[in-house]
C-alpha cells in the first residue's frame, strides 16, 4: 500500500472511534459505522426496542459523569442507519466537544442551560448531497427529513445505552451555524448524557385522538 493511501483521512479531526476494523481494505473501512454497531461488548441496558421507546424521556438535568467513547460511537453510528431519501444521506452531524462552544450554543439556543451537556450533537441539513433532479425546495424537504430521522435514531440509541437526551428545536439558526462554523442549516441540537434521575412515563393522549382511520 503506498504512503498516499495510508495518509487518507477516514476520521474527522478531533474524533476517532474507540474501535475500528483491523483490515485496511477500502470496503471494510467504508463500513466503519456498521462495524461499530455490531461490535461489543458495550454496556447496553435495553435491547428491546419497544421498551426503549417506552422509557425514553427528555432530560434537562445531566450528571457530570462523562459518556464513554464507545457509547458515543454507537450513537453516531445509529444515526447513519436511519433511512434517507434515495440513500443520499442529506445530513451531517457536528459533534461539539469544546466547553467554550457549548456555552455559545446555550446562548444560541434561547439560553437553555442543558445545551451544555456531556455530549452535544448538532444535526444539519445538507440538500446538496441529495442528487435527485427535483426543485430545490423538494431537496430541502428531503434533507430536513433525513436529519430529523437521524437525530431520532440517535435518541433511541442513547436510551438503549443507559443514557438520556433532550431534543432542542428552539434556536437561532445563524448563531448556531456561526458557533459550529458551517453554512449548513441546523435542524436540531441533541443533548445527551447520564440523567441525574430517572423520569416516570407521562400520560399520552387517547388513541382516538392520535389515529384517524381513512376509508
Amino acid at each position: 500500500m503506498d504512503s498516499e493511501h495510508k495518509e487518507e483521512k477516514i476520521y474527522p479531526q478531533g474524533y476517532e472511534p474507540e474501535i475500528s476494523p483491523d483490515s485496511s481494505n477500502d470496503n471494510t473501512r467504508n463500513q466503519l459505522l456498521d462495524f461499530i454497531l455490531k461490535s461489543g461488548p458495550s454496556e447496553v441496558v435495553d435491547t428491546d426496542l419497544f421498551a426503549v421507546m417506552a422509557k425514553r424521556r427528555s432530560t434537562r438535568k445531566f450528571s457530570d459523569k462523562p459518556v464513554e467513547t464507545t457509547k458515543i460511537d454507537k450513537i453516531i453510528a445509529a444515526a447513519d442507519t436511519a433511512p434517507t431519501a434515495g440513500n443520499y444521506q442529506g445530513f451531517e452531524i457536528f459533534y461539539v466537544k469544546s466547553p467554550e462552544k457549548k456555552k455559545l450554543l446555550v446562548e444560541a439556543c434561547n439560553k437553555q442551560p442543558y445545551v451544555d451537556a456531556p455530549v452535544v450533537l448538532v444535526f444539519c441539513k445538507n440538500p446538496f448531497r441529495v442528487k435527485f433532479d427535483f426543485p430545490e425546495y423538494i431537496l430541502a424537504k428531503f434533507a430536513i427529513q433525513d436529519a430529523t430521522l437521524a437525530a431520532g435514531y440517535s435518541q433511541l440509541a442513547s436510551q438503549a445505552l443507559g443514557l438520556s437526551s433532550i431534543w432542542i428545536g428552539m434556536f437561532d439558526e445563524k448563531k448556531v451555524m456561526d458557533v459550529i462554523g458551517t453554512d449548513l442549516i441546523p435542524s436540531s441540537v441533541l443533548c445527551i448524557g447520564y440523567p441525574e434521575q430517572t423520569k416516570f412515563p407521562k400520560p399520552r393522549r387517547n388513541l382516538k385522538d392520535l389515529v384517524h382511520v381513512v376509508w
